[in-house]
């Protein structure tokens, strides 16, 4: 045997991720660490100028200026406006005959949700979302979960933790992608025997590897995709002080079919108001911190000048012949005096009248907040004109909620992203069936699910050629949970409907045309009574 087949022996006998790998992908890490650093500063910046005005962590100088909360009450409705809108996704079929698969998946989903606190997640990321602009969703498969069954995990991901290529515009156009955590060393050491065995510090002169703390050790889950004729298959690696945990390259089972069958990063982004050239946006913070900076310096001067205005206080004349301690006892029915008192002597100190025109200055300032956040009086329910009627109402608030609505719909888009990803790890992972309780008007109803009727499967073609196909499905997202409002709205329409006497048999084909042309939830079903009913409904 030549050298040469010696060395390409060897070659083909090293892992396919070693140590070569990973210190390659931690100098990539490191120069886009580099390359985020401004985002992360804003973003840090913006939760320490968050916390100190309206958190616990606001230093004494801060608090003194009795900062006010009108940047709050707008990042509050909205994150209250989005979470009366909850989503909730219902699957629609490209064929005819995958409409039960569907039908089950639309049932299925929301408990597997459910199952992972996703309206916890939800909120959180909502708050996250509208302070800085962009929140981020991961959708992962857990082995642990569901005592060692495994199942979906859908959880919040830290956007300062997450490591993307710089100057891409959707998360999956990145040639990697990085999620940092840290981990307690020594469980780390016990999971994986190769770290309890690292010996890696000579062999790190670039400082590329990160080193424990703290009993901490920061660890780096790499994700990144490969091109395998015309698709991407997605690998995973997971490392830490320069030796790999894990790598899908370097397991039998995954080596050629990638981590997750979808091929795509497990991360889904929800930007608020996005930039140009990247895949995150700005938040409200960034829009509404100096007017509210303005109207907090405001305050601050009319504080002051209040408690200057409303404490009575003197000049005097060293030669007034006053004890001032007695003069500053209002219990003492007598202050003796020597000499005589006379005005020039004593006089009161007065402040000018204040300006008017400041308090005019600061509501500028909070209409021009209220008005850049999209948080006007009428969509927190503040209505003038003795106006009652809930349809009203809420014609004026739908009216004043363009901002709310276009921020909703990029979390629903969001969502939609989500669904999809669950969709493929249910084909990838439920090869066994499982039992989900779906409640449906107060009652339980099981079902039971596994993943053959969505699997690939060959299909043979009338030339005899062989093709793999999979059902695909679209994701239609609507409100899970509507506010009282809408519910008093809904009701008063129906009731006007019936008043109108548009259920009554003599109309029925009146209002058939009626339905026809409107939209509302549960239209379908109205359509089907009228039309099996005769009208009588």
């Amino acid at each position: 045997m030549t050298i040469k087949d010696i060395f390409k022996k060897k070659e083909q006998e090293r892992p396919a991720i070693g140590q070569q790998e990973i210190a390659k992908a931690a100098r990539i890490l490191r120069d886009w660490r580099a390359a985020k650093r401004p985002l992360d500063s804003r973003i840090q910046s913006d939760e320490t100028y968050w916390q100190g005005r309206y958190g616990s962590g606001a230093p004494a100088n801060v608090r003194d200026l009795g900062c006010s909360a009108w940047l709050f009450n707008s990042i509050a409705n909205r994150h209250a406006d989005m979470m009366d809108n909850l989503p909730t996704c219902i699957c629609l079929p490209r064929e005819p005959g995958d409409e039960p698969e569907a039908s089950l998946l639309s049932q299925i989903i929301p408990v597997i949700l459910d199952r992972c606190g996703f309206d916890a997640v939800y909120s959180d990321n909502l708050w996250y979302k509208l302070k800085h602009g962009v929140s981020a969703y991961g959708v992962f498969w857990n082995n642990d979960m569901e005592n060692g069954f495994g199942d979906i995990d859908v959880c919040r991901v830290d956007v300062q933790n997450l490591y993307w290529e710089p100057g891409v515009r959707s998360i999956q156009d990145s040639k990697h992608l990085f999620l940092l955590a840290e981990m307690d060393t020594e469980q780390l050491e016990q999971t994986y025997p190769a770290f309890f065995e690292r010996n890696t510090r000579a062999a790190d002169p670039d400082g590329l590897f990160f080193d424990s703390r703290d009993g901490k050790t920061l660890v780096v889950d790499w994700y990144y995709k490969k091109r395998v004729g015309n698709t991407d298959v997605l690998h995973y690696c997971k490392f830490a002080d320069g030796v790999v945990l894990y790598a899908s390259e370097n397991d039998e089972h995954y080596k050629d079919r990638g981590w997750y069958d979808h091929g795509m990063y497990p991360i889904v982004l929800d930007v608020m108001y996005p930039e140009e050239g990247t895949c995150y946006g700005f938040g409200m913070i960034a829009v509404a911190k100096q007017p509210q900076i303005y109207i907090d310096r405001l305050d601050a001067n009319f504080m002051e000048y209040a408690d200057w205005a409303s404490k009575v206080r003197f000049w005097a004349k060293k030669s007034l012949g006053v004890n001032q301690e007695d003069f500053m006892d209002l219990d003492r029915r007598i202050v003796e005096v020597e000499g005589d008192i006379e005005e020039e002597k004593l006089q009161q100190i007065r402040i000018g009248t204040f300006d008017q025109g400041l308090l005019t200055l600061k509501k500028l300032k909070i209409d021009e907040l209220k008005e850049t956040t999209g948080n006007r009086d009428v969509s927190q329910g503040s209505l003038s004109g003795g106006i009652t009627a809930a349809t009203a109402i809420k014609a004026l608030q739908e009216a004043g909620n363009k901002n709310a609505r276009d921020v909703i719909a990029a979390s629903n888009r969001a969502y939609v992203g989500i669904v999809q990803l669950i969709i493929e790890l249910i084909r990838q992972f439920y090869d066994r069936e499982r039992t989900f309780r779906i409640t449906r008007e107060g009652t339980n109803e099981y079902v039971s699910y596994a993943n053959g009727g969505i699997a690939e499967k060959e299909v043979h073609s009338e030339n005899g050629a062989c093709y793999h196909k999979k059902p695909v499905f679209d994701i239609k997202v609507k409100a899970r949970v509507a506010n009282p409002l809408s519910q008093q709205a809904a009701n008063e329409f129906a009731m006007q409907l019936y008043e109108k006497g548009a259920f009554s048999p003599e109309q029925r084909e009146q209002t058939l045309i009626m339905l026809e042309m409107m939209d509302f939830d549960g239209i379908g079903k109205i359509r089907q009574m009228v039309k099996e009913g005769g009208g009588a409904v």
